[in-house]
C-alpha cells in the first residue's frame, strides 16, 4: 500500500475536499474508488464507526470526516499553502464557517434534489440565503483564504459542481443572487489543485437524478 491512500467516491464533495488538499499541498497519493453499495474490507476496518467515505490512510493509520482531514493534511504537510489561519480567531471563523456549510449548503441542497411543491420552494428560498451569507463572508476578498486558497475555500468548492443541479432542481441562477460567490467558483475552478478534484456539473447533474428517481419525494 502507498504511504497515502484516499478512500472515496467520484461524486461526494466530502471527498473532493480531501483531494483539493492534497493538491494543493503537493502530497502524492492513491485514490482507491469505494462502492457504497458493497463496502470494502479496508473502508469497513479503517472507519468502522460510520463506515462511509472518505478516509485518508496515511502510513496505514486512518484520518476520517472530511474537515478533519482536511485539517490534518494541513498540519501534517505544513508547506504552503497553510490552509488554516494562524490567528486563533481567524482559524475559529474558518472552522465555523466550514461547518456551515456541512450543515446549511449539504441540507438545501439535498432538499433541493429530493423534493416537490411547497418544500422545493422553501429549499431555495433556504440555498439562496445560505448562499448570500457565504458571499458576505467572501467580501471584496478573492478567496475566503485573502490571496490564496484557505480552509473555507477547500470546504466550499466541491459544492461548486453542484451549483447546476442546484439551480435546475430550484429555478434559480446563482450569479444573479450571489455574484461575488459565482465569480469566486470560477476563480476556484481556474486552479489546477481545484479543477483537478472536481466532478463535472453535467455528471453531478446525472447523478442527482438517479437520486432523485430512488430517493426522492413522490
Amino acid at each position: 500500500m502507498a504511504d497515502v491512500v484516499l478512500l472515496d467516491l467520484w461524486v461526494s464533495p466530502f471527498g473532493q475536499r480531501c483531494r483539493i488538499a492534497l493538491a494543493a499541498k503537493g502530497v502524492a497519493y492513491e485514490y482507491r474508488e469505494q462502492d457504497l453499495s458493497n463496502k470494502s474490507e479496508l473502508l469497513l476496518r479503517s472507519n468502522p464507526v460510520h463506515r462511509m467515505i472518505p478516509v485518508l490512510l496515511h502510513g496505514g493509520r486512518p484520518v476520517c470526516e472530511s474537515l478533519l482531514i482536511v485539517q490534518y493534511i494541513d498540519e501534517a504537510w505544513p508547506v504552503a499553502p497553510r490552509l488554516l489561519p494562524g490567528d486563533p480567531y481567524a482559524r475559529a471563523q474558518a472552522r465555523f464557517w466550514a461547518d456551515f456549510v456541512d450543515k446549511k449548503i449539504f441540507d438545501c441542497g439535498t432538499r433541493l434534489w429530493k423534493c416537490n411543491g411547497a418544500a422545493l420552494e422553501q429549499a431555495t428560498r433556504d440555498m439562496i440565503e445560505a448562499l448570500g451569507a457565504l458571499e458576505a463572508e467572501l467580501g471584496g476578498k478573492d478567496y475566503f483564504g485573502g490571496e490564496d486558497l484557505g480552509f473555507l475555500d477547500v470546504a466550499l468548492a466541491p459544492f461548486t459542481a453542484w451549483f447546476r443541479t442546484y439551480e435546475q432542481c430550484g429555478g434559480f441562477a446563482v450569479a444573479e443572487h450571489c455574484p461575488g460567490l459565482a465569480a469566486w467558483a470560477d476563480r476556484c475552478r481556474g486552479r489546477d489543485d481545484v479543477a483537478s478534484a472536481l466532478t463535472d456539473p453535467d455528471k453531478v447533474y446525472e447523478f442527482a437524478l438517479t437520486l432523485k428517481e430512488k430517493f426522492g419525494d413522490k
